[in-house]
C-alpha cells in the first residue's frame, strides 16, 4: 500500500552522524535525505526517508570494475550510489538494482545530493530568494519547495 504524501517539512539543519560522538568536533559521517517522487517496492511501498554516508576513495574506485560501467560510464552513479545508501525508508539492503529502479527525479536528486555532502560535507546549500535578494540557507535532504 502505498504510503501518503508527507506533510510540509521546515528545512532544518542536519543531526550530527549516527553512532557514538566525540563531542560538538565529530565528524558527520551519515546524512538523512527525502527523495521527491520515492522508491516504489515490489509491494507497492513508497520509500522516502533515507540516510547517504560519505564516500571513500574505495567506494569511486571499486565501481570502476564493474562490467556494467565499464561498458556504459553512465551507469558508475548507480553503482555508486548503490553502494552509499544505507537506507531507504524501512530498506537497508541498497543496491545498484534498487537504485535502476528509482524514478530519474529522485535519481537527480541523490546525484546532486552525493556531490553536495562529499565536496562540501555538509547538505547545506547557499542560495538567494530571487524576490528580495535575502541570502538563506537550503537543506538539500530536505523536500525542496514545500
Amino acid at each position: 500500500m502505498p504510503s501518503e504524501p508527507a506533510a510540509p517539512h521546515t528545512p532544518t539543519t542536519l543531526p550530527s552522524a549516527a553512532g557514538p560522538s566525540n563531542g560538538p568536533a565529530a565528524l558527520p559521517t551519515e546524512f538523512p535525505f527525502t527523495l521527491p517522487r520515492g522508491y516504489v517496492d515490489g509491494k507497492g511501498n513508497v520509500h522516502r526517508e533515507g540516510v547517504m554516508r560519505l564516500a571513500t576513495a574505495r567506494d569511486e574506485l571499486i565501481p570502476l570494475k564493474d562490467q556494467r560501467v565499464q561498458e556504459n560510464p553512465a551507469y558508475l552513479s548507480v553503482v555508486l550510489l548503490g553502494r552509499l545508501i544505507t537506507r531507504l525508508g524501512t530498506l537497508t539492503d541498497i543496491h545498484a538494482g534498487v537504485v535502476e529502479e528509482m524514478f530519474a527525479a529522485d535519481l537527480a536528486f541523490l546525484q546532486r545530493f552525493y556531490e553536495k555532502i562529499n565536496t562540501d560535507g555538509s547538505a547545506l546549500a547557499s542560495t538567494v530568494c530571487p524576490n528580495c535578494r535575502h541570502e538563506f540557507q537550503v537543506d538539500m535532504g530536505s523536500r525542496l519547495g514545500e
